[in-house]
């Protein structure tokens, strides 16, 4: 490794996250809360339109809070997108539910509405338990069909958590990904569109249920002037220096989906007659986290290749339903979500890479496809 490697997806700073983090320390206010967790909690909720918003350590802290407020316990079951990563569905193993993993369908690479509904209606004809949620994540930052998915789980009265750690920057139908369920899920770790270095964020319409992972995340503590505790709670507050770089990211958001959006189309021209790339729903614009494509060639030649050049890439997600720690689990489907995770590859994407660059990685990859 050499400091001019490529990598899949860097940290790309504005400019101003310094200056925001010497406001913190001359505040002192290091700690978890403050001046600069407010204020990005506010722009995250100016951005996306959703009304509330609670900066966590974690997306997947954030995840865990959401099954925490709804009660999902060992009595019940929840629904999840096998392609996935496995931080959106370990927390429902925090709480000790059952899994079940809904494939992808090729439309979009995400949960396939269609199996969704087949299997409610399946189960009420049966007269077998529904699950008590549905975790639906938008993979790659691409929007799944939201609008259908969130029809199904009301009709049948099932909680819907959106997994958007990946899809800040991307709307459906003109709605912020992680707004149509009853909890959102943002991520800021070190590889995503907007990092914090770690970090997520927890949003919803919903204030009571805002309100009680608020203290669920404070260790539970009641409202007394002494530290009193009726339940467990957890550590999971967003510290106020991490929220300062947060801030300084959110004022270049629009700008980073624009240059994800730019080196997915330079490849898409590169590559077009060797690849297939992810779907875009119509009536929707992903950020294009990172560049995802289908190659006949077996991915790890490409990903030697690019390493051999000190460029990172990597396989797509192995679906959650191949994962040996959730080999107890069930699924629904999974041959969609497997050939995708066959034949995927995704391609660096950071923001900082120059047009050069791009045509340089689409050059050796063309090589090993040939």
């Amino acid at each position: 490794m050499t400091v001019n490697r490529i990598f899949l997806s860097p940290p790309h700073m504005s400019g101003r996250e310094l200056e925001y983090i010497k406001k913190v320390f001359e505040s002192n206010y290091i700690a978890p809360l403050g001046e600069y967790v407010n204020k990005f909690e506010e722009s995250v909720k100016k951005y996306t339109g959703a009304k509330y918003a609670l900066a966590l350590s974690s997306g997947t802290a954030a995840m865990h809070l959401a099954l925490k407020v709804l009660q999902i316990s060992d009595e019940d079951e929840v629904f999840a997108s096998s392609l996935n990563f496995i931080g959106s569905v370990a927390p429902v193993k925090y709480e000790r539910a059952a899994l079940t993993f809904v494939d992808s369908d090729y439309k979009s690479w995400n949960m396939d509405p269609d199996l969704l509904r087949r299997e409610f209606v399946k189960r009420v004809a049966s007269s077998q338990k529904l699950p008590k949620a549905v975790i639906l994540t938008h993979l790659y930052g691409q929007c799944a069909e939201i609008d259908t998915i969130k029809e199904i789980c009301d009709y049948y009265n099932v909680y819907l958590i959106e997994d958007a750690a990946e899809s800040l920057g991307a709307f459906y139908k003109g709605r912020h990904s992680g707004t149509f369920g009853d909890f959102g899920i943002l991520s800021f770790n070190g590889n995503k569109i907007l990092t914090t270095s770690g970090g997520g964020m927890l949003i919803s319409n919903n204030k009571a249920f805002i309100d009680k992972a608020r203290y669920y995340s404070t260790q539970a503590k009641e409202d007394k002037p002494y530290y009193e505790h009726t339940e467990l709670g957890y550590n999971y507050r967003m510290s106020n220096v991490l929220a300062a770089i947060g801030v300084a990211q959110m004022e270049v958001l629009e700008e980073r989906v624009r240059k994800k959006r730019e080196i997915f189309d330079i490849y898409r021209e590169e590559l077009n007659e060797s690849a297939e790339f992810m779907p875009e729903l119509p009536n929707s614009r992903g950020n294009r986290w990172l560049t995802t494509t289908l190659f006949d060639t077996a991915p790890e030649k490409i990903i030697k290749a690019l390493e051999i050049e000190d460029i990172e890439a990597r396989p797509l997600w192995k679906p959650m339903h191949m994962q040996p720690v959730f080999k107890n689990s069930k699924a629904l489907g999974g041959e969609i979500s497997e050939k995708l995770f066959e034949k995927g590859v995704c391609l660096p994407s950071g923001t900082a890479l120059e047009c050069e660059d791009v045509l340089k990685i689409a050059k050796i990859v063309k090589k090993v496809i040939d």
